[in-house]
């Protein structure tokens, strides 16, 4: 019973690790005073934001650190690479050190690597300690990721607001203290025997419970961090976004005392028609059996022997027939090689030689991607636009909307039971906002269109985000999901480098034409047509990630619905 306990516990754990540890969304924050600092271009900014990101590409390596070392001991491996990272920053944006602009590439690179690092711990702890909710468990945690940079607006508030250089140091030492606190419950990590299906279901509204608050949290942030305030009232707002944090211990507390309630008085209460269901008897079952298939029988068709020994038949499976709907080159394209089923695996050979991850990655590449390069973006943004006291508000907004992106991703599990829709359909319409906030953005440059448009880009983006691993998981297979999702994810540095390098030259080019402003060795571009034109292909290539998203949806979503066919068959 104590098991029960303290996996809620390393879930709280790893809530507070994903919320401090989203370290790269406050970079609009400091970017300015970096730039004058080093005396760089805006190019040569866009190559530090670009290293950042390209330290996903060495995601990697945090999966071969488990092969070898305790989690704790990668836990705290992630911690020094984002310590030196940062630090060596701070001091230099400081002016207490002088360090080359290679090492400066090198520095951000290693703590783009620490945040991916950090990822890897808490996607195992969440699969380890809640093998039949992962998507609930793994969806929660990281939405937590997403307000990092509003907690850091409140820190750096309540000890000196006027100081941008205080989020280098915070990013180094607030991680360090997170995963100190967090080191007993998962040194202590119990060992779980597969849960009976009311206990799933317990579960399950637990969860649904922690996203209740996690909203509360997000709102709560959304108010109170996106404005300045004197040092006092910052500290007593930081003081409350703690508390909401720490508030979920009392989850393991009340699962104790309500499994030994039930042991000692013996209560005949049930949980009955809570009118959600997130993992049914008979996928229950499917999960134990996977966990106890051997090693040697992974690979491609796992997952359709299981489904045909539950009454699927080979040819119900077969879906290439589902073309003759579509006519002419929309119709090649929709009905050639499709998914035959969900969950089938994919080596990485088999996977780059798939339309639909092309079709997936585009999506990705020119969605969720193109989203975090205008987060990165955003300090120059407001200053172009001469608002750049209102910096931390922008740089909030986008955190507490990513966050809420993220929540949101967890909906389609929630309403299953009585609203079915393919993931790769909700993906499509997370994609919808993005062209429209860049298009609203070419359109004005008022602070209300500038809001508008970095809520709903956060929005955007953060669902993706969040959905991206379960998406993953379901079209090219749950065993090949590591190494496949970070394949996928190859494509974040490659579109920081593209998008920021686009948005770079626009910027350098328009410092000669429009009113611009001497600071230091830099020269800074005011005017709307510092992003005018940026703006524009942002939209247009966003515009053509919604289309490569509504070709994936049309080509999977009947392997999605004829596997909600035979789950809703068995069920019923």
């Amino acid at each position: 019973m104590a098991g029960q306990s303290r996996k809620w516990m390393i879930l709280v754990a790893t809530i507070w690790i994903q919320a401090f540890t989203g370290t790269n969304f406050d970079f609009s924050s400091y970017s300015s005073v970096l730039k004058s600092v080093l005396g760089i271009s805006q190019v040569q900014l866009n190559y530090l934001a670009t290293a950042s990101d390209l330290g996903k590409v060495f995601g990697w390596s945090s999966g071969l650190a488990l092969m070898y070392f305790p989690l704790w001991v990668v836990l705290f491996m992630a911690t020094f690479m984002g310590f030196v990272g940062y630090g060596l920053q701070w001091l230099v944006i400081r002016q207490i050190i002088v360090l080359p602009y290679i090492v400066m590439f090198l520095l951000c690179l290693l703590a783009g690597c620490s945040i991916c690092w950090f990822n890897t711990v808490c996607f195992v702890l969440c699969i380890r300690n809640f093998p039949a909710n992962q998507p609930l468990a793994i969806s929660l945690t990281v939405s937590f990721n997403g307000v990092s940079a509003a907690l850091y607006n409140l820190a750096a508030d309540a000890i000196d607001s006027s100081s941008t250089s205080l989020y280098l140091i915070l990013n180094a030492v607030i991680p360090l203290l997170t995963s100190v606190a967090a080191l007993i419950p998962i040194l202590r990590q119990p060992s779980l025997d597969p849960l009976p299906p009311d206990g799933v279901r317990r579960d399950s509204v637990i969860f649904l419970f922690l996203n209740i608050l996690a909203v509360l949290t997000g709102i709560y942030l959304l108010l109170f961090s996106s404005s300045s305030f004197d040092t006092a009232t910052a500290r007593v707002f930081l003081g409350g976004a703690v508390f909401l944090l720490i508030f979920p211990l009392c989850i393991p507390g009340i699962v104790y005392a309500r499994d030994w309630f039930r042991r000692t008085i013996h209560s005949n209460i049930r949980i009955e028609g809570s009118g959600f269901i997130l993992v049914d008897v008979d996928d229950l079952e499917l999960h134990k059996e996977l966990l106890t298939r051997e090693p040697s029988i992974h690979g491609n068709g796992s997952l359709a022997h299981l489904l045909v020994s539950n009454g699927a038949s080979a040819e119900s499976l077969s879906f290439r027939n589902k073309s003759s709907e579509y006519t002419g080159c929309c119709g090649t394209i929709v009905g050639k090689d499709q998914l035959a089923m969900l969950g089938e695996e994919h080596s990485a050979r088999l996977l780059v030689r798939r339309l639909d991850f092309w079709l997936y990655y585009i999506a990705y590449f020119c969605g969720g991607t193109i989203g975090l390069v205008y987060s990165n973006n955003l300090g120059q943004i407001a200053q172009s636009l001469g608002q750049s006291s209102n910096t931390t508000t922008l740089v909030t907004l986008y955190s507490s909307f990513s966050f809420f992106g993220r929540l949101l991703s967890a909906v389609p599990d929630y309403i299953r039971a009585k609203f079915y829709f393919a993931r790769t359909g909700w993906l499509t319409i997370a994609l919808l906002p993005t062209p429209v906030a860049f298009i609203l953005l070419a359109a004005s440059s008022s602070t209300m269109a500038l809001h508008a448009g970095t809520a709903l880009i956060g929005l955007s983006s953060g669902f993706i985000f969040a959905a991206a691993v379960s998406i993953t998981s379901e079209l090219f297979g749950p065993n090949s999901v590591g190494v496949n999702h970070n394949i996928l994810i190859t494509n974040i540095p490659l579109g920081s480098l593209v998008y920021g390098f686009l948005a770079a030259i626009v910027y350098d080019a328009n410092v000669s034409t429009g009113l611009n402003i001497l600071t230091a060795d830099t020269i800074v571009c005011m005017g709307r047509n510092c992003y005018f034109l940026t703006f524009v292909w942002w939209a247009c290539i966003s515009v053509l990630g919604l289309a490569s998203s509504v070709l994936l949806f049309l080509r999977t979503r009947h392997a999605y619905d004829h596997f909600e066919h035979n789950r809703s068959t068995q069920l019923y």
